[in-house]
């Protein structure tokens, strides 16, 4: 079976029309320590709204900017989901990339455990194709229904809580900072795989622009073999603020062009 990634480890990280906080706080304020010893729980996470954006660097190149934050709960199909919603935008001015906006969309159920994904969906905003992309997960009936620009493409077998890639942006909260690895089967490319991650307790001081002084962050590497933005594929290696809430602050991981860093510029979160 193959063995897929992150729909982008930069739509985990992945990311305008986003929303934002009412009340803007300094924001090394927003980082609290109440519980740093352990990882938050999808209901602490939940608690708050957060608002994420990161710029996406090929050596001293902006390829562009990734946007990230649960635009809201609601209903589908009768049960309690949570809307996740990421941007991505690229650089025009940078050869070979264009003008790019992709909104990538998932609809996640909270356990209490680990969330799972009901609706995946990409709208190509710059060439208006809405629901470019779209996998429905029917959990009952054991059934991936995949449809391109509205139109049904593929059925695939559905035997586990699953998700189509963006979900890991929350997923890999769950066990940053500690020695748990995970295992997260993703639909992508019409095709299911996984999404392997290695996880260590080791701290890390490291500067990013959203936050005034550097921040204690948690090691984390795994493998994504598959397609995403900017064209991403392969391994990958990404840095958590050692928060209670365990801020993703970077990601690093090979595209066509290159290596390129995915690095936080400005976050923002208040309570719902």
């Amino acid at each position: 079976m193959k063995q897929l990634g992150i729909t982008g480890f930069f739509v985990i990280f992945m990311f305008a029309g986003l929303g934002s906080p009412s009340e803007v706080q300094a924001q090394d304020s927003l980082l609290t320590y109440e519980h740093p010893d352990r990882p938050p729980t999808m209901e602490e996470l939940l608690e708050w709204k957060e608002v994420f954006t990161y710029k996406v660097k090929f050596g001293f190149f902006k390829l562009g900017e990734v946007k990230t934050t649960i635009i809201r709960d609601t209903t589908y199909q009768g049960q309690k989901i949570w809307w996740l919603r990421t941007v991505i935008t690229s650089n025009s001015g940078i050869p070979f990339v264009g003008e790019e906006e992709n909104h990538y969309n998932t609809y996640m159920v909270e356990t209490d455990s680990t969330p799972y994904t009901k609706l995946y969906w990409r709208d190509n905003v710059d060439e208006d194709e809405f629901e470019a992309e779209l996998y429905e997960f029917d959990y009952e009936n054991e059934k991936v229904y995949i449809s391109e620009n509205m139109s049904p493409v593929d059925t695939l077998a559905l035997t586990e809580p699953s998700s189509s890639g963006q979900l890991i942006f929350y997923y890999s909260r769950l066990f940053a900072g500690t020695n748990q690895d995970y295992r997260l089967p993703v639909y992508l490319e019409r095709e299911k795989g996984y999404i392997n991650a290695t996880n260590s307790t080791k701290i890390k001081m490291r500067d990013y622009d959203a936050f005034e002084d550097p921040v204690e962050t948690y090691f984390s590497e795994g493998d994504a073999n598959i397609d995403g933005p900017f064209g991403f594929r392969g391994k990958y290696k990404a840095w958590y603020v050692a928060d209670d809430l365990r801020v993703p602050a970077e990601a690093h991981a090979k595209v066509w062009l290159g290596n390129v860093k995915v690095q936080l510029i400005d976050y923002k979160k208040e309570r719902r």
